[in-house]
């Protein structure tokens, strides 16, 4: 009986917090795309360009911090800008950067200027991405991973990447790692 129970337990706890984790990820817009392909865990994506505020990522340099203070009224006009999803973060090592997507309402010419060292605005252009979504924490073994098995996709499906990979994290550090929402993307040539 204590087993049951016990099972039970663990059962609801998980439902309420896979739900909570939902309920999170629910508050906050995402950057638009249109679907064009979907198997399985695999994607192709249309997306249109994008403006980012990006900083250089480092050894635990505070470049999620620098970024949350620029939306939180840290810029030349004193406004909060609204957080979105994904985080996106590209590069190795002292190429590394992170970037916040700014909302889809707010137009290149109405996000103000930062104001902090480091941090900048950059435009993304429009274009189609190959994208593997997959679960765990945010680890240079789950992202090899992520990559190779998305290159080993596109690789069969006869579609040739042209950039580096981008990683899109879209929950809060206290997520538990096997209920988090992670992807690799790719920009590929138009199949």
């Amino acid at each position: 009986m204590k087993i049951i129970v016990c099972v039970l337990a663990v059962a609801v706890l998980l439902t309420l917090l896979n739900a909570g984790c939902a309920a999170v990820r629910a508050g906050y817009k995402t950057a638009p795309y249109k679907t064009v392909r979907h198997a399985g865990k695999f994607e192709l994506r249309d997306y249109p360009a994008l403006t980012v505020a990006e900083t250089p990522m480092g050894n635990a340099n505070g470049s999620f911090m620098r970024l949350f203070h620029f939306i939180g009224g840290e810029n030349a006009a004193k406004q909060k800008i609204a957080m979105t999803t994904p985080v996106f973060m590209s590069g190795r090592g002292t190429n590394a950067t992170m970037a916040f997507v700014m909302p889809d309402n707010s137009g290149a010419n109405k996000i103000p200027k930062p104001t902090a060292p480091g941090v900048g605005l950059k435009n993304i252009g429009a274009g189609r991405f190959a994208v593997l979504r997959f679960s765990g924490g945010r680890s240079l073994k789950n992202e090899t991973n992520a990559v190779a098995r998305l290159t080993a996709w596109l690789a069969q499906e006869k579609i040739s990447p042209m950039d580096e990979p981008v990683f899109a994290y879209f929950d809060p550090p206290w997520t538990p790692p096997f209920l988090r929402r992670n992807e690799v993307m790719l920009r590929v040539t138009q199949p």
